[in-house]
């Protein structure tokens, strides 16, 4: 059974959060830096996403992580495995979200269906709530 959200994955990926937490870095700050989108580098970072050389290399720079380490274990020979943790999920806010697409999934449909996931931008904000902060997603 898996652990934490890199258990499953390539030692790397515990090395890249870790090397983030020391280095005091938000997925924001390493986003702007990369010139990229905070959601798709936290997905990277993750293992939900495919970096390109440059981005490795930049991360690697960035995170002060061995380039050729981060290169071997998930570059070109290396593709993520979405969506392959166990269901139902045991991590809350995206057992949350699951929930949620299955009670609302067909209601949201846009004529077939049909949403491209490759090349969206998927943003998250927060908003305030006398109940409690809810989450505002954006699929674009």
């Amino acid at each position: 059974m898996a652990t934490s959200a890199t258990s499953s994955l390539p030692p790397i990926y515990d090395q890249l959060l870790k090397a983030k937490a020391r280095k005091g870095l938000t997925f924001e700050q390493i986003a702007k830096a990369m010139g990229k989108d905070e959601v798709w580098v936290a997905a990277l970072m993750y293992g939900q996403a495919k970096g390109s050389p440059q981005d490795l290399s930049a991360l690697a720079q960035l995170l002060e992580v061995e380039e050729t380490a981060l290169t071997t274990e998930i570059g070109e020979a290396w593709w993520p495995d979405r969506g392959l943790g166990s269901m139902p999920p045991r991590d809350p806010v995206i057992y949350r979200l699951v929930e949620g697409v299955m009670v609302y999934g067909y209601p949201l449909k846009f004529g077939d269906g049909i949403m491209s996931m490759i090349d969206c931008k998927v943003t998250v904000d927060k908003k305030e709530d006398p109940k409690g902060d809810r989450v505002i997603l954006s699929f674009e």
